[in-house]
């Protein structure tokens, strides 16, 4: 396990290197020490602006990390022409390195703090759209239906996972938390989330009650984005309950 102070000694290290690179020319903190919210737990994010191509710059970089601070394995994440790449480190902790075009460098979100370097103006990433999740979680209520029918019991217990997962991200949209990957789940008020308690099986022999009870909550939280569509879709996906 790592310590914060050897997390911090090695975000130092990797900025610094980005300094002395004269093609990187400009480094911002992202994820939550962006904010000043780092804990315990929390990872290093950084983003890096190239000039040209990024591809030579990631390479070095990526040596760097598993000759010098002990990555044993990473993976990528791609978004537009960003390359995210994710470092698993020795020690357990996390190290997301994000290489930008230059053209393209500048914040998306609240956590970006610019280190070096001149950030573009940007637009936001929006926000999941609510229509988008009903229809993703209405279908999931089909499947785990049939799911259900055929005794495929980790598949259905998959599908309901998604009904609650979908109907959760509702929830954060309305109460205006981040609605992605469980970031806001834990700052929704309890009068949202221990209602929430009811979906989660004791076991697979348990998937009926909690198909049942996420089924409601999921149509309670349609009713918020629009009352006739809840009133069309309920009484069907009632139906599919067994």
């Amino acid at each position: 396990m790592y310590s914060t102070g050897e997390r911090s000694s090695l975000r130092e290290a990797l900025v610094e290197a980005a300094r002395s690179d004269e093609r990187v020319t400009g480094a911002a903190l992202t994820g939550s020490a962006a904010l000043d919210a780092e804990d315990a737990w929390s990872d290093i994010d950084l983003a890096f602006a190239v000039s040209g191509d990024p591809g030579p710059v990631l390479a070095d970089f990526t040596t760097r990390m598993y000759d010098e601070h002990g990555a044993v394995h990473h993976m990528d994440v791609v978004f537009e022409r960003t390359v995210f790449r994710v470092f698993l480190l020795d020690s357990t902790l996390q190290v997301d390195l994000a290489f930008w075009p230059e053209a393209d460098f500048g914040a998306t979100t609240p956590k970006f703090r610019l280190l070096f370097g001149t950030a573009n103006e940007r637009e936001p990433v929006p926000p999941p759209d609510a229509r988008r999740l009903i229809d993703l979680a209405w279908l999931h209520a089909l499947h785990a239906r049939s799911s259900l029918a055929r005794g495929r019991g980790w598949q259905a217990e998959y599908m309901v996972g998604r009904v609650r997962e979908h109907a959760l991200a509702l929830a954060c949209l309305r109460h205006g938390l981040p609605a992605v990957e469980g970031r806001g789940l834990d700052q929704l008020p309890t009068t949202v989330t221990r209602p929430f308690e009811a979906t989660l099986a004791g076991g697979l022999d348990d998937l009926g009650r909690a198909f049942r009870a996420v089924t409601e909550l999921f149509v309670s939280e349609i009713d918020q984005v629009d009352a006739s569509l809840a009133r069309r879709l309920g009484p069907l996906l009632r139906e599919l309950v067994p």
